[in-house]
């Protein structure tokens, strides 16, 4: 039963981390920054 649990909690850390990852796409400058060409809004990560 441990691993099953240490399983779940292994995949849904992933699984998090991925979408907060992958929340858009598009390159950002060296100050982690980037412009959003519909809007023009220029933000920070």
């Amino acid at each position: 039963m441990k691993i099953a649990i240490a399983i779940l909690v292994a995949w849904s850390t992933f699984s998090l981390s991925v979408s907060a990852a992958s929340a858009h796409s598009g390159g950002t400058d060296s100050n982690g920054c980037h412009t959003n060409h519909k809007t023009g809004d220029y933000h920070c990560h």
